[in-house]
């Protein structure tokens, strides 16, 4: 008898939580329309914030559909004058505008859902940061790191994430399928979760659901990062994460290596018993990346240390040795840096990878090579005032090599070295390489296409401009590194020199300029704020830069320190 109480108890339970979900869901919804086109939340005059704390605590399982728009409708302007908005743009991006939730919503009355096509067809067309820099104003203070937040304050969070996405987000279309049913399942986590850490978890989760690399480094602003990512203990080695297994690259601690009995070359299969394979898919739910191969050279990284799957001091990996290819389960001892000699050795480590890669260069006669991320340093000996002069000379030394490379794996340090001394010097006066469009000032939601006749973009204005094309041959590095900017100068790269060879392998798969949005509680979500195209209307987001040839490393082309990107252009020279 007590067990079918207690069954029943929990239908009880499990029936409220789902009403109160479906109206909070609804009130989310109906909040965020409201927000972005209603001109007293859109234009600052109320603040968006607080009419979403002033009245979410009205809501619950038996206020009805109509109740929860009026709640949040009453106090704004319904009566509009004027003609409603009409966009003038005739190539608009908005597959992403959907307002489904309430014209087809049999729930809600004629009355209401006239209500909002009317907000709508007379919505704010010149949004301002006034409404943002209000938020932030108002934000209340945090509560302490490992306190969970109250109910309205995560629900606020979350309806932000959820409004960034439907609103500002323009790749949403891009995101799965079942994202709708997904983020239904983490309001109800996020209505009953008890602690911060469930929260972040939450969130991060949500965030992930993008897919988009510019959000990737959402985990680094979470107070519970290391408990969610099992990031308090490293590795005594370095490693490179691979799609079903780690490589062991370097040992950083011999002794502990020697300990566990762990060599160069060796194998990680399983750790406590979990695959590699399904480590990376578990970690897909947690960390937003465009693409898998993004997310896997992520993970490759020793200072994120976010491959593991316990906080466990020791942990035990199962390994396949390089010398027999046997496996074994063996413990290894982890480190948590309180040991300041390890610690010590541990940052010299680091260092010297970074040094490393910094020095690593391509030194041929017959090659012009230039690294993206410092290609700052050619500006060293030149006065500012002769700087046009500087780069000529520069790129007339390039133009007489067998070949020019252009290593785009990085972020550029300085943004006009392909915008304008590229373009100035090689470039024909036109130049368009790609579509980008922006967020429609008169219609929130939708995207149209800057203008190609507009100057700033694409190329600058450049007077009496002159052309030295050139015709050997260049080549394009890149790898996951490329990112947005990095992406952006590639595509520029190769429409000024249509005879290139793009190499390498995917790259990030997130092009366009960053929006910002503050989420509360210290919390910030970045992402993706623009839709970028090939000319020819191919897609970037996910998929990332055109490549002509895929390069793919294996575990002895790791160990043995190879460039195959560096390979493959001496090849081509010779």
């Amino acid at each position: 008898m007590k067990k079918l109480i207690s069954v029943f108890c929990l239908v009880i339970v499990q029936s409220l939580v789902y009403g109160q979900k479906e109206q909070y869901n609804l009130f989310i919804k109906t909040w965020n329309f409201l927000k972005y086109y209603h001109p007293d939340l859109a234009g600052g005059k109320i603040n968006s914030d607080s009419l979403f704390l002033t009245n979410i605590e009205k809501v619950n399982q038996q206020t009805d559909t109509n109740s929860v728009i009026r709640i949040l409708s009453e106090k704004l302007n319904q009566n509009f004058s004027g003609n409603p908005v009409i966009d003038q743009e005739k190539d608009i991006l908005s597959v992403n505008q959907d307002f489904s939730w309430y014209q087809k919503n049999k729930k809600i009355s004629p009355q209401n859902k006239n209500l909002l096509n009317t907000i709508y067809q007379h919505r704010l067309i010149t949004q301002t940061d006034k409404k943002q820099k209000q938020d932030e104003e108002k934000k209340k203070e945090s509560l302490p790191k490992d306190k969970n937040l109250p109910l309205a304050e995560r629900l606020l969070i979350f309806a932000k994430i959820q409004g960034s996405i439907d609103y500002l987000y323009p790749h949403k279309y891009l995101m799965p399928k079942n994202s709708d049913a997904y983020f239904a399942d983490l309001l109800e986590q996020t209505i009953q979760c008890s602690t911060r850490k469930d929260f972040e978890v939450i969130l991060v989760k949500a965030v992930a659901k993008m897919e988009d690399t510019h959000a990737f480094k959402f985990y680094n602003q979470l107070s519970y990062k290391n408990e969610i990512y099992h990031r308090s203990y490293y590795p005594p080695f370095d490693y490179t994460v691979f799609d079903d297994h780690i490589l062991i690259t370097d040992l950083i601690l011999p002794e502990i290596c020697s300990k566990a009995n762990i060599r160069v070359g060796d194998r990680i299969m399983e750790i406590n018993g979990k695959k590699i394979s399904k480590i990376i898919k578990e970690k897909q739910k947690l960390l937003s990346v465009s693409n898998p191969e993004t997310l896997v050279y992520m993970l490759s990284d020793y200072q994120r240390n976010l491959i593991w799957t316990v906080d466990d001091a020791q942990k035990e990996l199962k390994i396949q040795s390089k010398q027999d290819r046997k496996t074994y389960s063996q413990k290894v001892d982890f480190i948590n840096f309180t040991d300041k000699q390890q610690l010590a050795t541990v940052t010299e480590y680091i260092k010297e990878k970074i040094r490393s890669k910094d020095e690593h260069t391509m030194t041929h006669v017959d090659v012009a090579y230039f690294k993206i991320y410092d290609v700052r340093r050619i500006l060293e000996s030149a006065p500012e005032d002769q700087l046009d002069d500087h780069m000529d000379k520069i790129f007339k030394e390039a133009s007489t090599k067998k070949a020019i490379v252009f290593d785009m794996r990085g972020y550029p340090d300085w943004g006009g070295f392909v915008y304008h001394y590229i373009y100035k010097y090689f470039s024909p006066v036109e130049n368009h390489f790609g579509k980008y469009y922006k967020p429609n000032i008169r219609n929130i939601g939708t995207y149209i296409p800057s203008s190609y006749k507009e100057f700033g973009l694409y190329y600058p204005k450049i007077e009496n401009k002159t052309t030295h094309p050139y015709k050997g041959k260049v080549f394009i590095i890149v790898n996951p590194e490329t990112l947005s900017l990095s992406e952006w100068s590639t595509m520029n790269l190769q429409k000024i020199f249509p005879q290139a060879m793009t190499i390498g392998q995917k790259t990030a798969g997130a092009d366009g300029d960053v929006t910002s949005v503050p989420l509360n509680a210290d919390y910030n979500l970045e992402f993706t704020a623009n839709g970028i195209f090939y000319y020819d209307n191919e897609q970037t987001q996910k998929t990332g830069i055109r490549i002509n040839e895929l390069i793919r490393y294996t575990d002895e082309d790791i160990l043995q320190k190879r460039d195959l990107e560096f390979e493959k252009v001496l090849r081509e020279v010779k």
